[in-house]
């Protein structure tokens, strides 16, 4: 009965798209990110989202994050203004069940498992690919939710200079220069960045008890400042063989709301640097070997005296081959190795450990069937062996319309805070929370129109939790949790009397699924709808958009008690070319105004607005 069903869908689709009229084929788009080397859209068997530099300026992104925002299935949660933690949810998953690499090299704290997002420097970044849906089989622990890796600006060509400059709402200003070139074998890029902005109040926190939010009461300013730099560059020394290097820093001081228990302002680092080389070795085998380091420093200060440090470091190699077996089968074979290491005032009982794997996949095509096999061995120095593995398919029902099911296993190593804080927070005897998804997508062209819909489903297992039912010697922290996750992703783009529309929404259900009180409910901080619209149009010397966001009630905690409201916020922003190469741009961010919270008691920007004049030769 179910390959009758599947066979009636198939003919279906069948003669669906054989009714089409005036089709075109979709856009193409580069990713490295889902197969660990570039393939198109058009390929790919993941769910990807491509942002590049012309997105981001056109628009006109002030941070990573709020490039990321609207992103199908991602959910933002932010403690306040430019510059306090921000946290993401991909398909419902935790906000540590998401692997971040900047130019290929992993980032993040080792220590809390999170990646400061809102302090790497826009002005700095190229593209982002964000590849939704289990990514272990490839990358090893943490890619749960997927992967995002953001690649910094390359260069090359004529030598090319840019200059942009920034003002705004909370006294905000912004400073970005850079200069590109490298002829016809070499590329470089080198940019430098600053921003700064008075803030506002960033949290209205309750003071324990009954507690909740920041903990305390300061109705004041949270500034916010930070200057990045970035270099990469790399020569093809012969046909076959080229070398890359680069470098990413972000430093900064936050202020925020904090208590004697904590602090109230932190100074941080963050830095990536790295290099690669590629080798065609034989016309079928290409090689490379990358290998690089990435910080997260912070110290942290309460009411200017010093309260604390976490200084953790990544080191990381990796090396891959690609083997074309035939024209239309790859096979990758590779060893990945990870070192983490921690310095802090804080003491650990464990403060380094290394993880090295192995890892294959294998890509081809039979006909209109394509099919994606991956598998890969972690060998963790603290929770040991772990196996994930990773099978897709997509059938071409017509040149205009493709179908495709996936399944993938994953898994989180448990962070340096969760095995080994100290004061009974820490369990050393954690096991890594496991993980298995299963998709279901279609897309298709039909006219001016580019569309897809995605359905998922993820069950977690041994989910880390606290217990504050557990007395000493107990651990708090303890594999306890559950969660099953079903979401539905739909996208569409076109143009419209000369308008550029694309659209989005994403559907969720984040249940919780532990035994206790809690079983049922929704996972706090994930809103069970989330959509976009952008609209924009050129025409002449102008350029003008907007964008409409929204997300529904979510809550804050795992009982349910706490809501967070919806919201919707609509922006609008316009781009003025006042010659050639100079560009005067103007961004108005929640017109109306709306009081809203992606997490309890942490407050949003209000009305607020941003001019741009920019400097920026074309190629």
């Amino acid at each position: 009965m179910t390959r009758i069903r599947i066979a009636g869908l198939v003919a279906g689709l069948s003669l669906f798209s054989a009714g089409l009229q005036a089709a075109t084929e979709p856009p193409l788009v580069i990713n490295i990110t889902a197969t660990r080397q570039a393939q198109s859209n058009v390929d790919s068997l993941a769910s990807v989202t491509v942002i590049d530099r012309e997105q981001i300026e056109r628009l006109q992104a002030r941070s990573v994050p709020d490039a990321l925002r609207g992103v199908p299935g991602l959910g933002i949660s932010s403690n306040g203004g430019r510059g306090k933690l921000t946290t993401l949810f991909m398909r419902g998953t935790e906000s540590d069940h998401v692997l971040v690499l900047v130019d290929g090299i992993r980032v993040g704290s080792a220590t809390a498992g999170l990646t400061s997002f809102q302090d790497i420097p826009i002005d700095q970044v190229e593209r982002i690919e964000i590849v939704r849906g289990p990514r272990s089989s490839l990358y090893g622990a943490d890619a749960i939710g997927g992967v995002i890796q953001i690649f910094t600006r390359k260069g090359g060509g004529a030598l090319t200079p840019r200059l942009s400059a920034s003002g705004g709402s909370h006294g905000t200003q912004e400073y970005s220069a850079g200069l590109s070139g490298g002829g016809d074998r070499g590329w470089f890029n080198i940019g430098g960045s600053h921003v700064e902005t008075r803030g506002f109040n960033s949290c209205d926190g309750l003071p324990f008890p009954p507690g909740g939010g920041c903990f305390t009461s300061e109705p004041d300013r949270d500034p916010y400042r930070d200057t990045g730099a970035s270099l990469r560059a790399g020569y093809k020394l012969t046909d076959t063989f080229q070398l890359e290097g680069h470098y990413l820093r972000s430093d900064g001081d936050n202020e925020y709301d904090g208590s004697a228990f904590a602090s109230n302002s932190t100074q941080l680092v963050q830095d990536v640097v790295g290099a690669r080389l590629d080798w065609q070795a034989l016309p079928f085998w290409h090689a490379s070997l990358s290998g690089g380091r990435s910080r997260d420093l912070s110290d942290n200060f309460f009411e200017d005296a010093f309260s604390s440090a976490f200084d953790t470091e990544r080191r990381s190699a990796s090396w891959q081959n690609d083997f074309a077996l035939a024209p239309e089968h790859r096979l990758t074979l590779g060893a990945d190795w990870l070192d983490d290491r921690i310095r802090s005032t804080t003491a650990y009982a464990v403060s380094s450990r290394d993880n090295a794997a192995g890892f294959g996949q294998y890509q081809g095509r039979f006909g209109e069937h394509d099919l994606t096999l991956a598998a890969r061995r972690d060998d963790n120095q603290q929770f040991g062996g772990h196996t994930t593995g990773s099978l897709a398919w997509g059938y071409r029902v017509s040149p205009i319309l493709r179908v495709m099911a996936s399944w993938g296993s994953a898994f989180k190593a448990p962070s340096f805070n969760e095995l080994y804080f100290p004061f009974n927070f820490g369990n050393p005897d954690l096991k890594p929370e496991e993980s298995d998804s299963y998709e279901l997508g279609i897309a298709g062209v039909h006219a001016a129109f580019t569309w897809s819909l995605n359905a998922y489903q993820t069950r977690i297992d041994d989910l880390i939790g606290l217990d504050f039912s557990n007395l000493p010697p107990i651990p708090y922290q303890v594999n306890i949790d559950q969660a099953r996750i079903r979401g539905l992703e739909a996208l569409v783009s076109t143009s419209l009397a000369g308008w550029d529309v694309v659209a989005n929404v994403s559907a969720l259900d984040p249940e919780n699924r532990s035994n206790g009180a809690n079983r049922g409910n929704q996972l706090p901080r994930r809103a069970k709808l989330m959509a976009r619209l952008d609209l924009d149009r050129s025409r002449g010397a102008w350029r003008v958009g907007t964008t409409v966001y929204g997300e529904g009630q979510r809550y804050d905690d795992l009982a349910n008690t706490h809501s967070l409201g919806s919201y919707l916020t609509l922006d609008l922003r316009a781009a003025y070319s006042l010659r050639t190469d100079w560009t005067l741009e103007g961004k108005l961010a929640n017109l109306f105004n709306k009081d809203y919270r992606t997490a309890r008691l942490f407050n949003e920007d209000g009305r607020n607005v941003m001019f741009t004049v920019r400097y920026s030769p074309a190629h």
